[in-house]
């Protein structure tokens, strides 16, 4: 549901006193275009925001959504292609959804309804807060928590979910919201669920919670204030990074063809770089590209680099610059095996030439190191999936007498 944050504000207006449904994406497999997570709202009267498929089965969802809120009931359906079937809904990409439809009733308050709380609490957020959602699924009034600083939870600070998760489970979910990662957890063991709107009561379920966390903004520095960096500094603000360029000389990184990067610093690189190493300000995702070309910069920043467990380091160079790169950083006592893990030269073999072509070659081996499965060839030279996303239960595991929703 996160992804509806920066489009929630005028709809949550519009849903005061309304009832709706949320249809959220639990599992995906094969060559499905979004991930879990991923959520849609429709209304009563069947406006619609977001998407879970680009088109492949939105309409059946609306459909499904629509049922729900008439009878109050959570709906699950799996979504897959068939070929039996012209007009069965399904992804024409081959791949599987696993959905979930969580009914919200009119005429509830946030103060009565967790989930319609929630969506109040993500429509203040801003498009790259750092925030949580943990949803409990299944019968109406289901638990919705939002938590606004998810790299500190702790599970036992939140008492109406330490009450819900024992032992596996609950390291689980606090391993996941910690590490701004989504997925679904099950708790062994039932509950028991309140009537529905006929009265009759529904036989316990067993647990299921959704996870979904983003944590700030993964950072990317770029050092070196040239024609490289100038071209690298968008590409990578379109990736989603924090950028900050960093240059040892004023009179360049002054210039005004930097102001889209989110920072500019004039210090020394190396000396830049231990000091964010110091103060905590680096982690496992960030991102350092060395476009300074130039070796007295270059060594000491990357002897400081490579110590650092950073998710990629780059350097630009030609090959025979960058085998007296590695002689020099050799003989200045870095491991031969922190060596292996430079990116240099940097960026994929694209033919670029120009600095702008040069940006999206080094932008091609960030989304190919991060993704490690993704081999660097065009896609009509593979085979498999063309997708992939993070690890999460099979849609065909998601049996009724796992998940029994409905």
């Amino acid at each position: 549901m996160l992804d509806l944050i920066p489009s929630l504000g005028p709809w949550t207006r519009s849903l005061a006193g309304r009832q709706f449904a949320v249809a959220t994406i639990l599992a995906a497999t094969g060559s499905v275009p979004r991930p879990v997570g991923t959520s849609m709202l429709v209304t009563e009267s069947g406006d619609v925001l977001g998407s879970l498929s680009g088109g492949c089965v939105e309409g059946a969802v609306v459909a499904l959504a629509q049922e729900a809120t008439d009878d109050g009931v959570p709906r699950h359906e799996t979504f897959g292609f068939s070929s039996d079937d012209a007009f069965a809904a399904g992804l024409t990409c081959g791949g599987e959804l696993a959905i979930h439809i969580q009914p919200v009733p009119a005429g509830t308050g946030a103060a009565r309804d967790p989930l319609r709380a929630a969506l109040l609490q993500l429509a203040a957020l801003g498009p790259d807060q750092p925030v949580a959602l943990v949803r409990l699924l299944g019968s109406p009034g289901s638990a919705a928590v939002v938590l606004s600083d998810p790299a500190a939870f702790r599970l036992a600070a939140h008492p109406e979910l330490a009450a819900l998760l024992q032992g596996e489970p609950a390291l689980q979910v606090e391993a996941m919201v910690r590490s701004g990662g989504t997925g679904l957890v099950r708790q062994a063991g039932h509950r028991e669920c309140p009537p529905d709107r006929s009265g009759h009561g529904r036989p316990g379920e067993e647990l299921a919670v959704l996870v979904e966390s983003r944590l700030a903004p993964p950072r990317m520095l770029v050092f070196g204030a040239n024609d490289f960096g100038a071209a690298l500094v968008p590409a990578a603000k379109l990736l989603g990074y924090y950028v900050t360029l960093v240059d040892a000389r004023p009179a360049f990184a002054s210039q005004p063809r930097f102001a889209a990067a989110d920072q500019v610093v004039t210090d020394w690189p190396h000396r830049y770089l231990a000091a964010e190493a110091a103060a905590g300000r680096l982690d496992p995702r960030t991102v350092a590209a060395v476009l300074t070309h130039d070796p007295k910069f270059d060594i000491p920043l990357l002897e400081v680099a490579l110590a650092l467990d950073l998710a990629y380091v780059g350097a630009m160079g030609s090959r025979r610059s960058h085998l007296q790169r590695v002689d020099e950083l050799l003989n200045a006592g870095v491991p031969p095996e922190r060596i292996a893990q430079l990116h240099s030269p940097i960026g994929l073999d694209l033919g670029a030439v120009t600095p702008a072509e040069v940006a999206v070659s080094v932008t091609a081996e960030l989304i190919a190191a991060r993704n490690r499965a993704a081999s660097g060839m065009p896609l009509r030279e593979t085979s498999g999936a063309i997708h992939h996303h993070p690890a999460a239960p099979a849609a065909a595991d998601l049996t009724k007498q796992e998940i029994a929703w409905t």
